[in-house]
């Protein structure tokens, strides 16, 4: 395991240049310099060299950051800026009352014994799963935490693909562990890596995942892990991608206007594009900065409530004015950032849904 020492050299890439402000989401809010990469990065490297020590202080501005992803996209010298961060929040963390607090709460017995409950509650509520014989595709399901405790999901799979010969594999994966990561229980997201990666090691088509969150961290695994645990990225899918390659087409009787907001950890959405050109009576509306951050970012919100709350009502306003029956997103957080910027701005008369909850309400689904 990496310490934050053995990234002195990544933080003297940084050059001071600032293009992590243009894209920051923080930044553009508090004009902060210590909200923003390069400002976290000075201090950081002050603290490897001994001139500073890791404090409530500099944690408090770790904790403020999306995670979207954005700086390092700008970043000429592309600093793997989110890894430090955790890095550094491991550190501090592990050594406070409220560390050793989070990482009780979050320990296996604790937190999968939660999940595990929702589950048992939400299984009388969940479809028989379809026996497919000699299926043209098989996929292993990732399914994340919100969709354990929530059946809808599996509901909408089931129909989506009913027709199109998918046999779907879903072992007993924990959570992908991002919100044990971006807390700084950085032992506790490497044992549920570890758990995970032994999973999949069985034959399959596609990795397929529900949340674009997952499958970032997924791929991200390798960072982390001693192990050889690369997960192929041609392998790894969400279930727009899928519906994408299927070539399932949808037929709506009443026009529909959507608009599509874009996870910061979605690596590629052509497949929405894809999957609209196979929707009949759907107009597709593009709203500014669809591919901005919606503010919510798991515990972000709870730490940081202003600046969600300015970024969430922003982004309704983007979407209001698209004049959209749908916003359309592949994230669970996403959606109910969406949710409450959408509230919160009094915006009511248009709905938030998930990909597979819009095309499952399709009049009729055919291959």
């Amino acid at each position: 395991m990496k310490r934050l020492k053995d990234f002195e050299e990544e933080l003297n890439k940084c050059s001071k240049c600032g293009l992590c402000q243009s894209a920051c989401p923080i930044y553009k809010i508090t004009q902060n310099e210590c909200a923003v990469s390069k400002g976290k990065f000075i201090m950081l490297h002050g603290v490897t060299k001994g001139e500073l020590k890791l404090s409530k202080n500099i944690d408090k501005y770790l904790d403020m950051c999306t995670k979207c992803g954005k700086c390092k996209e700008f970043c000429p010298s592309n600093i793997d800026v989110c890894r430090i961060f955790n890095t550094a929040k491991y550190e501090y963390s592990s050594h406070t009352v409220k560390g050793y607090i989070i990482g009780f709460l979050e320990s296996k017995f604790i937190f999968n014994n939660i999940i595990k409950i929702f589950e048992i509650l939400s299984k009388p509520f969940r479809p028989t799963k379809q026996a497919i014989s000699n299926p043209e595709t098989t996929v292993l399901y990732f399914k994340g935490c919100v969709n354990k405790i929530c059946p809808r999901t599996d509901i909408y799979i089931n129909k989506i693909f009913k027709n199109a010969s998918v046999s779907i594999i879903e072992p007993n994966f924990e959570c992908c562990g991002l919100p044990f990561l971006s807390d700084g229980n950085m032992k506790r997201f490497i044992e549920a890596a570890q758990h995970n990666m032994k999973l999949m090691d069985v034959e399959y088509d596609y990795l397929v995942t529900d949340c674009a969150s997952c499958e970032d961290t997924l791929l991200g695994y390798s960072d982390y892990l001693e192990s050889d645990c690369i997960i192929k990225k041609s392998k790894s899918v969400n279930w727009g991608d899928l519906i994408a390659v299927k070539g399932i087409k949808f037929k709506f009787k009443t026009p529909v206007k959507v608009t599509f907001h874009k996870p910061c950890h979605l690596k590629n959405d052509t497949f929405f594009k894809q999957i609209l050109k196979n929707c009949e009576n759907v107009e597709y509306i593009e709203m500014n900065g669809y591919n901005e951050c919606c503010g919510l970012s798991g515990s972000f919100a709870l730490k940081n409530f202003g600046l969600f709350n300015k970024i969430s009502k922003d982004k309704a306003k983007n979407i209001a004015e698209t004049g959209a029956d749908y916003v359309i997103t592949t994230c669970p957080a996403c959606i109910a950032g969406l949710q409450y910027g959408l509230f919160a701005n009094k915006v009511s008369k248009i709905k938030v849904v998930s990909l597979l909850e819009f095309l499952a309400n399709a009049d009729e689904i055919y291959c």
